[in-house]
């Protein structure tokens, strides 16, 4: 980091870094907050660029990305700001939720079982394909207008899987799919259950409740070694090539307005231009189709759980929150458009935009760790509006996948599964060369991005949940 940049501290991990065009508030202890590149505050001032920002900020798990860094906060006005596909990111509503089981870890401590969960899972959300022939009877319009609403009664097991969920449709003017792009529900036609490739996981693993937050944990319907599923998807090819298509098109907008960036890839237009509100518009049927796509997966799951452990076993939905998107929300007393590029809402007990289900408690915070190591459900706190009550969304890359392919030894991943022991992490891959790019060595600490987020008293510790079985697609 140039130690000629002005940083003012502010307590509680959280340093506020000076930038030629603004600041950037950044939320890490100082193990992380030491690892930042330069690149990475390079690309926050070309961010701050964009005209009457009112925040921006960076959590622990924060790294380069396209335009702009996964890991990024960034909020404008509606009634004179902007609105950016890059601060949202192309797999727009990629997302997690997670399920509890009635199980125990001892239920699935023989590998025999573990690997047959594997494979039923695998019969229902095939991991080796790009459509998912189960549900050919969903009509993907009905999803991309209507979210959760869209689905078909007999795909939803009860008023739970409508109500523990970040939203369950996003409301918007259906009149712009007139400007959907050539071939999109082609392209996204069987998609639905469907987890996708990169980091995207289906994985089982069972908690180990914080002392500081039991009460609390018992309230959501958790206990200690309870095995649980978090899956980690977003909207496929329908936000896919929404993403692509609305870029370029932006992009030639700017052209035309005489808009300029040092970075070609960081493309903006005002909320309140005809190419704004045809993106916002269309990114919301891209938010429907991402919870319908998790949801479908999920349903997928409890079938396989079922087939396993047989019909009465149900899988109730902890929750169900995006970490990719743009929404209208109220701070300041003002209306505001906050993105969040790989950040998680995370809202403290009593705030008006929790669910009706989480009112009273806050909803979890849903925080995967990379392939091998722990994942968190945490709680926001009051404390987090100073960040607008984002957390970081998982551990965040330190190697791209080339690098990591070309550092990390197959062995070495080995170790991290523990494989050919009877804590052996279960994947659905013969081979983990396949899947190598996705290895721990490639991510950060995920105990340190935790560490900082509470250190920054932007949230708390509710279970620590540790993987037992993985389903990762191709």
């Amino acid at each position: 980091m140039d130690t000629n940049r002005q940083v003012k501290y502010h307590g509680n991990n959280h340093r506020e870094v000076q930038l030629p065009h603004g600041s950037v508030h950044v939320f890490a202890n100082d193990a992380v907050f030491e690892t930042f590149e330069q690149k990475v505050y390079d690309m926050a001032d070309n961010n701050l660029r964009i005209p009457r920002h009112v925040y921006m900020s960076y959590t622990p798990d924060a790294h380069i990305g396209v335009g702009t860094c996964i890991g990024t906060t960034a909020v404008w006005n509606m009634r004179d700001g902007f609105v950016s596909p890059s601060i949202v990111g192309v797999d727009i509503g990629c997302g997690m939720r997670v399920h509890l089981t009635p199980l125990h870890k001892r239920d699935l401590q023989d590998k025999q079982v573990r690997r047959q969960l594997i494979d039923a899972i695998e019969k229902y959300v095939p991991s080796n394909e790009r459509k998912n022939s189960n549900y050919a009877d969903i009509d993907i319009m009905d999803v991309v207008q209507h979210g959760l609403h869209g689905l078909p009664a007999s795909y939803v097991p009860d008023e739970r899987w409508l109500t523990h969920v970040e939203e369950s449709t996003f409301r918007y003017d259906h009149s712009f799919l007139e400007h959907l792009p050539g071939k999109i529900k082609k392209n996204a036609h069987g998609q639905l259950g469907t987890l996708g490739s990169g980091n995207h996981f289906c994985e089982i693993q069972y908690v180990e409740i914080d002392e500081s937050n039991r009460e609390l944990a018992a309230k959501w319907g958790m206990f200690d070694g309870q095995v649980i599923v978090m899956i980690h998807s977003g909207s496929r090819a329908w936000g896919a090539m929404l993403g692509r298509e609305y870029t370029k098109t932006l992009r030639e907008a700017m052209h035309s307005w005489g808009v300029t960036n040092p970075d070609p890839n960081l493309i903006y237009a005002p909320i309140n231009s005809t190419e704004g509100q045809r993106y916002l518009h269309l990114m919301y049927s891209a938010l429907n189709f991402a919870v319908s796509n998790r949801h479908m997966i999920a349903f997928g799951v409890r079938e396989a759980f079922r087939d396993v452990f047989g019909s009465e076993c149900e899988v109730p939905v902890l929750y169900d929150l995006m970490h990719n998107y743009a929404l209208k929300e109220f701070h300041r007393e003002q209306p505001m458009l906050v993105h969040r590029k790989g950040a998680t809402r995370a809202l403290p007990a009593g705030h008006y935009l929790n669910t009706a289900a989480y009112k009273e408690t806050g909803h979890p915070a849903l925080i995967p760790g990379s392939m091998g190591t722990s994942s968190y459900i945490m709680l926001g706190s009051e404390h987090g509006l100073k960040n607008f009550y984002s957390i970081c969304h998982g551990a965040g890359r330190i190697r791209s996948r080339r690098a990591t392919r070309e550092a990390v030894k197959v062995d070495e991943f080995e170790q991290s599964l523990k494989v050919g022991t009877e804590d052996e992490i279960l994947v659905n891959h013969r081979t983990l060369e396949r899947i190598l790019d996705e290895c721990p060595q490639a991510y950060k600490d995920v105990d340190q991005i935790i560490d900082s987020i509470v250190g920054a008293k932007l949230a708390s510790v509710v279970a620590k949940c540790k993987p037992m079985a993985v389903v990762k697609g191709i």
